[in-house]
């Protein structure tokens, strides 16, 4: 990375800005300076000086009007313009405090394996420690990246600036094909907490319809905006929580905290325990790939990581707490769907109905943030250049509905960037150094191994398969790029990623 200087009150004035930083050009027209090139660092002046003007050229289209060849300025003193401007609303806290809440969790549903596997004190146990041991670390590393890259791609673009595009795209593929298996589930699993109050939803052409039609309602309000899906996340939520805080002041009476402090570990299924509890308390930096889309989100992503990490452990635990407590302990009887049971034990036949629905309610809500989450990985991977020229493009609602259409390793680029960039700007950095941004990562990692050592072989012979194909279509997109069948293209309101490796004490991003 090689730095300039911007002529602005004298010729003595200077300012240090890297190449390719968005923005700086803005800054440069505000003051009125034009940047000559510094001196060379590494004897690269002339090649630097060659590859600024060819980006000039390359971005002389800019609705702005054009621009000097060499006008780039510091992005410590002056304040610089986002990358690309549209008029469409971006999503503010709340919003996406409940997208996260759905991208993570979307409720207790499904955390009652947990007690059937280890017994209510280990259950209670799991989701208080858990959470520090992964959750946590994986929160604050997302906060801090996507803070770094605040564009549409976010664990894409991670990867791709740590470790290089191929690596880039490996983690792409294997996080879209996560999220559109756990997509093609929500539909289905909607209509079964329905089919009770409706059987004609059990089965035959009336539920096929249903799915269908469930899933192209959901589209496309994927479709008309991102501002729409985050409101109606939260009036989903609010509506899949509010029937616990209900049935929690019902069940005071019936609390027994001897219940609480059942364990037996000679009994513990850890493979079921583990998972559920990963299953629960994962994908937190699914919502990266929006920071794009964020209102202000040097500020507004951190603050909503926060909220939502205490919404979804309070969402865990004390829904767990009520109903160990409440009822009497029979471990074989916790398996999905036993909330809905407890709930008619405690208040009656309305609670049980009233659960259920706030599960397929909780179904809708993970459908439309999980689709929000994976279409926009799609745009910024294209904006990377990275996937063909159209999955780019956006609707008047500033959606991709090409990857809304397809739509129906965050740690170890994490470690490689503090190491590669340790000075680069970080709205929001996790304040432990280097050394302990290694040591954050530790029992995450050491976790996850022991999860997939405890995987059934089926579940490995998926996963095997995935990875290849994974890593034979990057250089099969390649070739495609390169023979011209496709049209690719990299957006030129970036920042290069990999333009400045041998300067590692600039800002990438301001």
């Amino acid at each position: 990375m090689m730095p300039v200087k911007a002529e602005t009150d004298g010729p003595d004035s200077e300012r240090r800005a890297p190449i390719g930083v968005p923005g700086a050009r803005e800054a440069a027209d505000q003051v009125g300076g034009v940047a000559e090139p510094g001196p060379s660092q590494n004897g690269h002046a002339d090649d630097d000086d060659q590859k600024l003007r060819n980006t000039a050229n390359r971005q002389s289209s800019i609705e702005m009007g054009e621009y000097n060849d060499a006008s780039y300025v510091g992005i410590t003193e002056l304040p610089s313009s986002p990358p690309r401007e549209n008029n469409v609303r971006k999503i503010s806290v709340l919003p996406l405090v409940f997208l996260i809440f759905y991208e993570v969790s979307g409720g207790p549903f499904g955390i009652e394996d947990s007690v059937q596997a280890a017994g209510p004190l280990l259950a209670l146990i799991g989701f208080l420690v858990f959470p520090f041991i992964w959750s946590v670390p994986e929160a604050l590393i997302t906060a801090e990246m996507g803070t770094m890259f605040p564009e549409d791609g976010g664990y894409v673009v991670w990867v791709s600036s740590a470790l290089g595009d191929y690596w880039g795209f490996q983690q792409g593929w294997m996080k879209w094909l996560s999220g559109v298996i756990d997509n093609a589930l929500y539909p289905v699993l909607f209509l079964d907490y329905l089919k009770s109050a409706i059987p004609a939803l059990a089965g035959g052409v009336p539920r096929v319809g249903a799915t269908l039609g469930l899933t192209a309602v959901l589209t496309y309000m994927n479709f008309r905006g991102l501002t729409i899906v985050g409101w109606v996340a939260v009036l989903l939520g609010a509506l899949s929580l509010l029937p616990f805080v209900v049935m929690g002041l019902i069940a005071i009476p019936k609390l027994r905290p001897s219940r609480w402090l059942v364990v037996d570990l000679q009994s513990v299924d850890w493979n079921l325990y583990l998972n559920t509890l990963f299953w629960n308390l994962n994908y937190w930096d699914s919502i990266s790939t929006l920071a794009g889309e964020v209102n202000n989100p040097k500020k507004t992503l951190p603050k909503a990581l926060f909220y939502a990490l205490i919404l979804v452990v309070c969402g865990y635990f004390f829904p767990l707490l009520i109903g160990i407590g409440a009822i009497p302990l029979d471990r074989d009887l916790w398996t999905d769907g036993y909330f809905s049971d407890i709930a008619k034990m405690v208040g009656g036949v309305w609670l049980r109905f009233w659960i259920q629905g706030a599960a397929a309610l909780s179904n809708m809500g993970m459908f439309v943030a999980e689709m929000s989450s994976d279409s926009f990985q799609l745009l910024g991977m294209a904006e990377r250049g990275m996937l063909p020229e159209f999955f780019a493009k956006r609707s008047r609602y500033g959606t991709p509905p090409v990857g809304i259409l397809f739509s129906a390793s965050g740690f170890i680029a994490f470690v490689r960037l503090r190491m590669k960039y340790p000075a680069a700007s970080r709205p929001y950095k996790i304040p432990v150094g280097t050394v302990g941004s290694v040591l954050l990562c530790v029992p995450p990692t050491i976790l996850i191994c022991i999860v997939l050592a405890l995987s059934s072989l089926k579940v490995m012979v998926v996963s095997l398969i995935a990875v290849v194909i994974g890593l034979v279509m990057q250089p099969c997109l390649k070739h495609v790029e390169k023979k011209k069948w496709l049209k690719f293209s990299e957006s030129p309101d970036l920042p290069n990623l990999h333009g400045a490796a041998h300067e590692n004490t600039e800002t990438l991003l301001d």
